[in-house]
């Protein structure tokens, strides 16, 4: 199984791209995480990029595409990949067709976690940790009986300065309109699913294996 993860954030990709590595045995593939790994290893695409990363730059993609192709011949990759995070525009997503090929690995899918936008606003602004057991609440969607445990057990609800309606509001329309291109791109080439991604996590998780 070889898919790319697609959606916005709050759309639950890391939580279903989670359960799927342990239900099909391949690995998720973060590319944040892996140009931390590829930078600490050493490797030859690494050490490019932590230059540049120390110069304060960003790295770029045929950087990003060369620690991809070292990721993907490692052993644990051989039977498939879930990959988030890349790529993010059509040019990537037309160099990284180019690079499975040559890898001889084409994608079997590229999955699009789709959520309404009202909702995502109201996951991502109605995040909350409680202070006392350091649990992950929402206002709107957490039962009220685990928010009133946090507060019985002298815990307070602590809530994250960027996750406010205005920052929220520009990450999710920056989000739109650079990767609406990249849903297209996939469309037309017949490889894009869609799935309902509203719900509880083992209702989204059973409709995503049925797309897969």
């Amino acid at each position: 199984m070889r898919i790319v993860l697609l959606g916005a954030p709050g759309s639950g990709k890391g939580t279903q791209a989670k359960i799927l590595t342990e239900e099909k045995h391949v690995p998720h593939i973060s590319t944040g995480d892996m140009l931390r790994a590829a930078v600490a290893a050493g490797t030859r695409f690494g050490q490019k990029a932590k230059s540049i990363m120390e110069a304060g730059n960003l790295v770029s993609d045929d950087i990003m595409l060369g620690i991809i192709a070292e990721r993907l011949v490692e052993p644990d990759a051989a039977d498939g990949f879930i990959l988030d995070g890349f790529p993010r525009t059509r040019q990537q997503a037309a160099d990284l067709e180019e690079l499975l090929d040559q890898l001889g690995v084409p994608l079997d899918a590229a999955i699009l976690m789709d959520v309404d936008f009202d909702i995502l606003m109201k996951r991502l602004t109605g995040r909350r940790t409680c202070s006392k057991t350091g649990k992950l609440l929402n206002i709107y969607f957490t039962p009220q009986a685990e928010i009133d445990a946090c507060k019985q057990a002298g815990g307070e609800l602590l809530h994250r300065e960027d996750d406010n309606e205005e920052t929220i509001s520009k990450r999710l329309q920056v989000y739109r309109e650079s990767t609406e291109p990249v849903v297209e791109f996939y469309r037309k080439r017949g490889r894009l699913k869609v799935v309902n991604a509203d719900g509880e996590i083992a209702e989204v998780n059973a409709r995503l294996l049925d797309v897969l």
